[in-house]
């Protein structure tokens, strides 16, 4: 008998994919009766699917923690609006979806480090003004970094740095 047989996970010899464990996150959620986790998941989930369709690419790792990282900033915005408009039900609720969301996203690197990356990648390249930003920002997606970087904010610490 195959050693993964039971187990519920198809690959027992290697670590779940984030998108597996959303998953397995999901049906947790829907046993516990979490009606609000078992939403906020399932529409990350209809989001993956729809950006994997739409890119015409398999539900990967860095795929999943894009569309994780643009629902998390969609909700950050939202909030921002709610707060404006003294709506303290809707900021609660989406304060809790966005660290349910965060919880499936890697941990970035500290802003020190992200700094100090800025400032090698762009001496390498050697850019010297904002015009080259992009080519900053191309090296900087093929370092092995990139998946831990938020490219909102790296892009503004480029352009800081760049006269």
């Amino acid at each position: 008998m195959p050693s993964g047989l039971g187990t519920g996970h198809p690959h027992p010899d290697r670590m779940p994919s984030i998108y597996e464990t959303l998953r397995a996150d999901i049906i947790t959620a829907m046993k516990a009766r979490d009606a609000a986790t078992t939403l906020a998941l399932r529409t990350t989930d209809a989001a993956i699917k729809r950006a994997a369709m739409d890119a015409n690419k398999p539900i990967d790792d860095p795929l999943t923690i894009t569309t994780l990282r643009k629902a998390v900033k969609n909700l950050t915005d939202a909030r921002v609006e709610f707060e404006k408009g003294g709506r303290a039900d809707l900021v609660a609720a989406n304060t809790t979806e966005i660290a349910l969301l965060e919880k499936y996203l890697p941990k970035g690197l500290e802003p020190a480090k992200v700094e100090a990356l800025v400032v090698e990648v762009i001496a390498a390249v050697g850019a010297q003004s904002k015009k080259e930003m992009g080519k900053v920002l191309a090296a900087l997606k093929q370092r092995p970094e990139a998946p831990l970087l938020d490219f909102g904010a790296v892009s503004k610490l480029v352009q800081a740095k760049l006269p």
